[in-house]
């Protein structure tokens, strides 16, 4: 007469029971030829180890993953592909800004050589010798000429950028900028373009 009481459903089983009839509903509002599956296929489907049972396997993979995904990187600066381009790199304004850069001559290219020849230079002639006067003085004079270079290089590609873009990405300038003391060929992402064929 006083059967057993039935055992009050958990929150986790009402959630359960809840997701499986939203499922129907929606697959029969689909159309779907096929029946809903049960809530254990769910659940199992839904169960996913916190910890890998192989461990060693799991690292192996991971690792191999970063490697691959390391080698897409370097063959997207060879190639300029922008999928796989560094996050510093990416972006239309940025892809301007380097053909822009690599189209022009930029005396920033060769600032590093001339440091390098001061230095030689310096440990060869005495400091108190007369010469190193005028040593000093030109690499000073190469120094601003370097600047007065990227000062107008900046003023123009923020000009170029504002007409094609409307507004300027913040950085782009800079990035252009730095880019332009680096030597030709050591760029990366590497020059597409050739001197002179300026972007459109």
């Amino acid at each position: 007469m006083f059967g057993r009481k039935k055992e009050a459903p958990t929150a986790q089983e009402s959630i359960d029971q809840q997701t499986a009839e939203a499922a129907a509903r929606q697959d029969a509002a689909l159309g779907k030829g096929a029946p809903t599956p049960k809530r254990k296929a769910q659940e199992a489907a839904r169960k996913r180890p916190l910890v890998p049972e192989d461990r060693k396997a799991s690292k192996a993979a991971e690792r191999q993953a970063v490697q691959d995904q390391r080698a897409k990187m370097r063959q997207a600066l060879d190639t300029g592909d922008e999928k796989f381009l560094p996050l510093r790199d990416k972006g239309p304004q940025k892809r301007f800004a380097r053909d822009y850069v690599d189209a022009r001559f930029s005396l920033g290219e060769y600032l590093m050589f001339g440091a390098l020849v001061f230095v030689i230079i310096s440990l060869i002639v005495p400091a108190s010798s007369e010469q190193m006067v005028y040593v000093l003085g030109g690499f000073w004079v190469m120094f601003l000429a370097v600047f007065v270079d990227v000062f107008i290089l900046s003023r123009q590609l923020r000009k170029k950028l504002a007409a094609k873009f409307g507004e300027v990405e913040r950085g782009t300038v800079w990035y252009g900028s730095m880019r332009s003391m680096q030597f030709r060929k050591l760029r990366l992402p590497k020059p597409l373009v050739k001197r002179g064929q300026y972007p459109s």
